[in-house]
């Protein structure tokens, strides 16, 4: 996948190459995250925190480099709304939905029907074109994933009943929102200043999970442990200020579907991550999934 554009300074061809690579990398390590964290906060309130640290730290960062700051009430429009359906609505639906006995894996495979929803409406909406090949390469991608997760579905459908269709309605708007978080974010923030803009849809995320604990959680909770505190800076520096901030700058460089394609290939890495940290094994069935998902995203970002 390339990224690149002309004119580029010496150097930064090859890091607009890795991007792709170390987003993936990064994004698949937030399981950290929801196994250290979740036990010891609530799941908004957690969120919470995790927004306004980071965007303390990104507006300290922004003062010593002397960043670019948005300008114009429009972008600061465009940038509520983007944070707002990225951080808050998204993440805010899948850990809560986690937090009430969603099984990781199905949760995965719901919110992995995103790239498909990205194809599907970015022509439409922004002109993209999405050739037949990279059609097949979505497909099988979501094919990929589902064969990975097929087990823990398959566990939660045969317990599926009236009470546990909140968690499955919570996972399907965080699906609708990081869908149209990023055809938004496409669409009217090619111009976003990298950092400021950040900052902003942070402080925004901040605001209206702040609110959601206000209105959703009566008792909120954190419990200071050491096991909190370090999947709170993990998710603050590695997810937050590292993955997101890859992801917002391949959406403003590349194609829309082949970006969020790339969604695809975050339950393999994972699942490999997982096994010498916490000796959770593959079998037959998963590992062809992720065999799979890599060929279909591989079809998906192929070159004409």
């Amino acid at each position: 996948m390339t990224f690149g554009k002309s004119g580029q300074r010496p150097g930064e061809g090859a890091w607009l190459a890795l991007m792709p690579a170390l987003f993936v990398l990064l994004w698949s390590t937030g399981f950290i995250g929801a196994k250290y964290g979740v036990p010891y906060a609530s799941p908004l309130l957690f969120l919470t925190v995790r927004f306004g640290l980071t965007a303390l730290l990104l507006s300290v960062w922004a003062l010593l480099t002397a960043t670019r700051w948005p300008k114009g009430w429009q972008m600061y429009r465009d940038l509520a709304v983007t944070g707002i359906l990225l951080h808050s609505i998204y993440l805010g639906g899948v850990f809560v939905a986690i937090s009430q006995g969603m099984p990781s894996g199905m949760a995965a495979l719901v919110v992995s029907l995103q790239p498909l929803l990205v194809a599907a409406l970015a022509g439409m909406l922004l002109g993209e074109r999405v050739s037949r090949l990279q059609w097949v390469g979505l497909v099988l991608g979501l094919g990929g994933v589902a064969l990975m997760v097929l087990r823990d579905a398959s566990l939660a459908l045969d317990g599926l009943s009236l009470d546990s269709l909140a968690p499955v309605a919570l996972c399907l708007l965080s699906l609708v929102a990081i869908t149209l978080a990023v055809l938004y974010q496409k669409a009217h923030l090619g111009a976003m200043p990298q950092v400021g803009g950040n900052v902003l849809q942070f402080l925004f995320a901040t605001l209206v999970s702040g609110i959601g604990v206000l209105l959703f959680e009566p008792v909120p909770r954190i419990e200071w442990t050491w096991s909190f505190l370090f999947a709170l800076a993990w998710l603050v520096l590695v997810l937050s200020i590292g993955a997101i901030g890859f992801f917002l700058a391949m959406v403003r460089r590349g194609a829309a579907s082949k970006v969020s394609s790339l969604f695809f290939l975050v339950p393999p890495c994972t699942a490999l991550l997982a096994w010498p940290l916490f000796g959770e094994t593959l079998d037959g069935l998963q590992l062809a999934g992720m065999a799979l998902a890599v060929f279909g995203v591989y079809l998906a970002n192929r070159r004409s």
